[in-house]
C-alpha cells in the first residue's frame, strides 16, 4: 500500500484544505503516515502570505528530497497557485497543483488501474514538474467529505465554510491566490457539523479566509450569525469556536449571540494591522483605530473573560516612528489577550509592492519594531492570565501529553496542563490560579469528582491547583 505524508504551512484555512486532501487520498487507498521518512508521497500545502513563508516551503522541499530522494513530492496551496513555475523548478518536485485544482489531487496522481500511482509519478530531477493551475472560479471551494470513521483527525476539527476574499488590502496577495469570496451552503454546513459530532468531535472551529463575509454571495443570502444560530439549534455540538473575523463584522448582534450561549467559545480574533489611521488608509483597510477600539470595548462589556486577539503588521512602507509609536500606545491601552506580530513582506502583484523604494523601511528598523511589539504581546498575555486568577474554566484535552500531564484548552483560549495522562477530547473543569507562569507549565493535579457542570450535557472532573 502506498503511503503519504502531508506537511502543512499557514492558516486554519490551509489546515482545512490539508484535511480535505488527506481524506481524498485515503479514499483512493493511500495510507497516511505521521513521518516523512521512507514515505512514497509527500504533499506540501504551502502558504504565501510572506516571503519567509515562501522561503520555508522551498527549504522544506530541499530538506525532504535530500532525506528521501525516492519520494514523489507534490506542491499545492497558495504559493503553488501564485508562482507554480518557481516550485516546479525545484529538484524533487513532481507535481505542482494550485488551489484551483486541490480537489483533484487524488485523481491527478491516481492511475487508471490499481490505486498506486507512484510508479507514474517519478521524482523530478529535471526541473520540469507537471503544473495544474488555473484562475479560481467563483464556485470553487475546496471541500471534500469523508467517511465518518476517518473524519475527526484532530481534537478540534476545522470546518472551512468560506473561501476567498473580495477586499483589496494593499499588502495582501490572498485574493489573487484564493479568488473571490464564496461560501458553503448553510444546509451543507449543518450536515458536516452533524457528521463531525457523530464522529466524536466536541469542538468545531469555523474557518474562512474572510469569515465575516459568509453567505453574502449565496443566492439566498444568509449571515454568519444566522448560520451559528442554526448550528446551535440543529446540532448537538458541544462547543463552537469562531476563527479570525474582520473587526467591522464583529457586530453587537454577534457579540450578544456569543455571550448568550456557553456552547460558543468566548474567543474573538480581529485583525488590526496598525493603530495608525494614516497607515490603515495606505493599507486600504476600511476602518479606523477608533472603530476597532469600540469593537473591543463592546466585547469586554458583554464578555469580561473572553480572549481577544489581534494581528499587527510592522514595517509597512512609509511607516514612521510616530506611526509605530501610535500603534504601540493604541495596543497598550486596549484590553487584548494576545497579539500575532508580522513583519511587512513585499508580495508580488500587490499595490504595496509597487510603492517607491524610498518608502521601504530598513530591515533592522522592522526587526526592532517587531521586537517591541512582541514584548508588548508578552505583557498582554501575562495580564490576561493574571485577570483569570481563581476562575474555573472548562477545558478540552488535546493530543499533546507528557509523562504525568495532558495539555488542554479552555473556551477562552487558555492552554493548561492537567496532571495525569488522559485521552484527548475529554472535558474537565479546572481552577486556574493566574500565577503568571506559562500556561503550558501551570502545575495542576486531578481528582475525579461527581461534581458536574451546571449544564448537564458536559460531565466534568474537577481540577484543583496545587
Amino acid at each position: 500500500m502506498a503511503t503519504f505524508f502531508i506537511h502543512n504551512f499557514g492558516c486554519r484555512a490551509t489546515q482545512a484544505d490539508a484535511s480535505a486532501i488527506r481524506q481524498s487520498l485515503i479514499s483512493r487507498g493511500y495510507s497516511a503516515v505521521t513521518s516523512e521518512a521512507n514515505v512514497d508521497l509527500i504533499v506540501l500545502n504551502t502558504c504565501t502570505v510572506t516571503a519567509a513563508a515562501d522561503s520555508e516551503a522551498r527549504e522544506t522541499v530541499r530538506r525532504m528530497h535530500r532525506a528521501n530522494p525516492r519520494a514523489c513530492i507534490v506542491m499545492t496551496g497558495c504559493y503553488a497557485q501564485r508562482a507554480p513555475e518557481e516550485l516546479a523548478a525545484l529538484e524533487g518536485v513532481s507535481l505542482v497543483v494550485g488551489n484551483s485544482h486541490q480537489s483533484d489531487i487524488a485523481n491527478l496522481i491516481h492511475s487508471s488501474g490499481d490505486f498506486i500511482p507512484v510508479a507514474h509519478l517519478q521524482p523530478s530531477s529535471t526541473g520540469r514538474a507537471a503544473i495544474h493551475r488555473d484562475e479560481i472560479g467563483p464556485e470553487q471551494l475546496v471541500f471534500v467529505s469523508s467517511p465518518e470513521e476517518s473524519l475527526v483527525e484532530r481534537t478540534r476539527p476545522i470546518l472551512k465554510i468560506q473561501d476567498g476574499c473580495n477586499h483589496r488590502c494593499s499588502y495582501c496577495v490572498i485574493p489573487t491566490v484564493r479568488g473571490a469570496s464564496r461560501s458553503l451552503a448553510p444546509d451543507r454546513v449543518i450536515f458536516e457539523v452533524r457528521r463531525l459530532v457523530r464522529a466524536g468531535a466536541r469542538e468545531v472551529v469555523l474557518s474562512g479566509i474572510d469569515l465575516g463575509s459568509y453567505g453574502r454571495t449565496l443566492a439566498s443570502k444568509v449571515s454568519l450569525q444566522a448560520l451559528i444560530t442554526r448550528i446551535l439549534e440543529e446540532t448537538r455540538l458541544e462547543r463552537l469556536r469562531i476563527s479570525s473575523i474582520e473587526p467591522m463584522d464583529v457586530t453587537s448582534e454577534l457579540i450578544e449571540l456569543v455571550a448568550s450561549d456557553d456552547r460558543i467559545a468566548p474567543h474573538l480574533h480581529m485583525p488590526l494591522q496598525s493603530g495608525s489611521d494614516r497607515i490603515l488608509r495606505s493599507m486600504h483597510r476600511w476602518y479606523r483605530a477608533a472603530h476597532y477600539a469600540r469593537r473591543v470595548e463592546l466585547i469586554r462589556e458583554r464578555l469580561a473573560n473572553a480572549a481577544i486577539g489581534a494581528d499587527v503588521i510592522t514595517g509597512f512602507p512609509g511607516e514612521t516612528e510616530e506611526d509605530h509609536g501610535v500603534t504601540m500606545r493604541f495596543l497598550e491601552n486596549l484590553p487584548l489577550s494576545y497579539l500575532h506580530v508580522f513583519s511587512f513582506s513585499r508580495r508580488p502583484g500587490t499595490e504595496a509592492a509597487a510603492l517607491p523604494s524610498s518608502a521601504a523601511i530598513a530591515p533592522l528598523v522592522i526587526q526592532h519594531r517587531a521586537r517591541e511589539l512582541r514584548a508588548l504581546a508578552a505583557r498582554k498575555m501575562k495580564a490576561f492570565r493574571s485577570s483569570q486568577q481563581e476562575t474555573r474554566i472548562r477545558v478540552l484535552t488535546l493530543g499533546r501529553a507528557g509523562e504525568n500531564w495532558t495539555e488542554a484548552m479552555s473556551g477562552n483560549y487558555l492552554k493548561v496542563r492537567l496532571a495525569g495522562r488522559w485521552p484527548r477530547n475529554l472535558w474537565f473543569e479546572a481552577e486556574f490560579d493566574g500565577s503568571g507562569a506559562p500556561l503550558t507549565a501551570l502545575p495542576l493535579s486531578a481528582q475525579p469528582s461527581s461534581i458536574t457542570c451546571a449544564n448537564a450535557r458536559f460531565p466534568l472532573c474537577v481540577m484543583e491547583t496545587k
